[in-house]
């Protein structure tokens, strides 16, 4: 099954806002955790929207859903990365609620999407 474009699938859209939100916010983390914390939710949000592209290229619906299934425990990753930096409290500068709510929204729209896939 191959989508026309992946560019045009709004899950795709939403978690490409996702990476740069991420990228924003991890900016404003303590420099020393450029090799830790940042790097590793970094790694993690940019393998949301690539699993989707690439996914999305592929030749039956079950290799994409695989593909939608990494995108999704990366997002899991992700959910609790971010977790572990609230509570490590780097700055009380530090807004979340734009990640926390573009992070849910690409998780229901991937569950959603593994779903109709697997019709």
């Amino acid at each position: 099954m191959n989508v026309e474009s992946y560019e045009n699938l709004v899950v795709w859209q939403k978690s490409m806002d996702l990476v740069i939100a991420i990228y924003t916010l991890t900016g404003k983390f303590p420099k020393e955790e450029v090799y830790g914390l940042t790097s590793q939710m970094r790694r993690a949000v940019v393998s949301i929207p690539s699993n989707i592209a690439e996914g999305s290229r592929r030749s039956s619906r079950k290799d994409f859903r695989n593909f939608l299934f990494n995108a999704y425990g990366s997002g899991a990753e992700l959910e609790t990365q971010i977790e572990i930096a609230k509570r490590l409290k780097f700055s009380k500068d530090l807004d979340f609620s734009k990640v926390d709510k573009l992070l849910d929204e690409v998780m229901r729209m991937l569950n959603k999407f593994t779903y109709e896939l697997n019709k």
